[in-house]
């Protein structure tokens, strides 16, 4: 592929777009599991639509990215970093497809349907089952956090590039030309 300095547009849109919406769901996640008043069905409900689209878009975006070109990071960073940031990309792509993947098994394993609203609902993935709901539950638990936790070390890393380093690599995802 040919050498570009920029992110396709489509990547740019849907990492903000992906980025805005799994801190919204990672929120959103919290607060359902903490709450026991009215508000719990509320957050449940966007929870799942949300969960979907995530899943969606990350497909989608997967996509995009395998078949475009991308920058390269500056040759100033070291070889074991560059190695980390693609370990670190691919680890998000991954918890971003599999967080609503164990979501939906989870909800299928406890009899519970994946509704979108509208009279939406998806097929459960799993058949109802105690002993996968137990697997799945505290799975969907740990992937969060270890999503959430990545998510803050990419944001680090972006913040360090954008302000410290001022490298471009920050650009090369906004979009906005260095000066």
């Amino acid at each position: 592929m040919k050498k570009v300095d920029y992110f396709h547009p489509l990547l740019r849109v849907l990492h903000w777009l992906m980025a805005a919406a799994i801190l919204i769901m990672l929120f959103i996640g919290v607060a359902m599991v903490s709450t026991v008043s009215s508000l719990h069905s509320l957050l449940v409900s966007i929870h799942k639509p949300l969960g979907v689209m995530i899943l969606l878009l990350v497909i989608v975006r997967v996509g995009v990215r395998v078949t475009t070109a991308t920058p390269s990071l500056p040759a100033s960073i070291p070889a074991w970093q560059r190695g980390m940031a693609h370990l670190s990309h691919w680890a998000l792509y991954l918890m971003m497809l599999a967080q609503p993947l164990i979501g939906w098994a989870m909800l299928s394993a406890a009899g519970y349907p994946v509704t979108l609203g509208n009279g939406i609902v998806l097929p459960p993935i799993l058949g109802v089952n105690n002993n996968w709901y137990a697997v799945l539950r505290p799975l969907h638990t740990w992937v969060a956090l270890a999503l959430f936790a990545t998510v803050m070390l990419h944001l680090a890393a972006a913040l360090l590039h954008a302000f410290v380093l001022r490298d471009g690599v920050f650009s090369s995802m906004t979009g906005i030309r260095k000066p």
